[in-house]
């Protein structure tokens, strides 16, 4: 009886452990955000995904592909361990600027003023609270003015949520330490002005959020590139940092994680696209990146 117990466990191990890919259609074009990755050796597929950090949670809408990839997977990739609670608890300590720096040394008073007046005026918050904030942790309270909804997710969290329920392991290429430290690389005086613009133009803006949620909802890659390239999108001086960089560290993590275990990844869409995003250096490398049909 021992022994049949001990030999039915190993029979099912194994069969979980051979668990057949899924088969997935290609996609007619190469516009879509979510790729097979293969080649170099891999035995088992894995599968990379283009996501939006915040939009109204009606838009987001997984296709089959997509979810059975990511029930397949043995382990889900984010930019950093969403399940980890010290993360969240960590980006309040990493929220700050350095060296004792305050919003009123990157403004003049008249722009400070204007700051103040939009912060309670529309935000009904005084800017007293976040004096030592990193202007671009304070470009986060402008999005719910951005979108025309209430009811707010992210694709990530959408995400994390249907891999918990398969009970994935959840990891992260990055820690909340290192995501502060790229806002640290961008000068302050940039990101201040970012905000102010951001601010100064928020009817603007909230008309270029929507252009850009649809652009990400048509998965048309070329025009996800234009978009990152357009100054309203803020990113030009920061690009270095916030993709580029960050995208040769992640394949070069991916060249050890790749042969050990079939992952689901799930990063920024802006990270996919361009001759430096992560479908190209990853071709590179030699892996075989397959368009996945991803329609909703």
């Amino acid at each position: 009886m021992k022994t049949f117990m001990v030999l039915a466990l190993c029979f099912m191990l194994q069969s979980c452990q051979s668990q057949p890919a899924p088969q997935l259609n290609s996609g007619k074009t190469d516009n879509t955000l979510l790729w097979e990755i293969t080649g170099n050796g891999l035995k088992k597929p894995s599968y990379l995904f283009g996501t939006f950090h915040m939009m109204c949670k009606d838009d987001i809408n997984f296709s089959d592909n997509l979810q059975a990839a990511l029930t397949y997977a043995q382990e889900v990739y984010f930019e950093m361990d969403l399940d980890d609670p010290s993360n969240t608890l960590g980006a309040l300590m990493f929220m700050n600027m350095k060296d004792g720096k305050t919003l009123k040394d990157l403004y003049t008073e008249e722009e400070f003023s204007r700051l103040e007046k939009f912060f309670s005026d529309s935000l009904r918050t005084s800017l007293k609270t976040f004096q030592k904030m990193k202007p671009s942790m304070l470009e986060a309270f402008l999005y719910p003015k951005m979108m025309p909804c209430k009811n707010l997710s992210g694709v990530e969290q959408e995400l994390l949520k249907s891999a918990a329920k398969d009970k994935k392991e959840i990891k992260g290429f990055e820690t909340i330490a290192f995501q502060a430290s790229v806002f640290d690389s961008i000068p302050y005086a940039t990101q201040a002005k970012s905000l102010l613009n951001s601010i100064d133009s928020i009817n603007h803006y909230r008309l270029y959020f929507d252009t850009m949620v649809n652009i990400y909802k048509s998965q048309q890659i070329d025009k996800i590139e234009a978009m990152f390239n357009k100054p309203e999108f803020g990113l030009q001086e920061g690009m270095e940092f916030l993709l580029d960089k960050r995208n040769i560290d992640w394949v070069s993590q991916l060249k050890k994680i790749l042969p050990e275990q079939n992952i689901f990844m799930a990063v920024g869409a802006g990270h996919l696209v361009g001759k430096k995003g992560l479908i190209e250096l990853l071709k590179k490398e030699g892996y075989k990146l397959r368009p996945i049909e991803n329609g909703q």
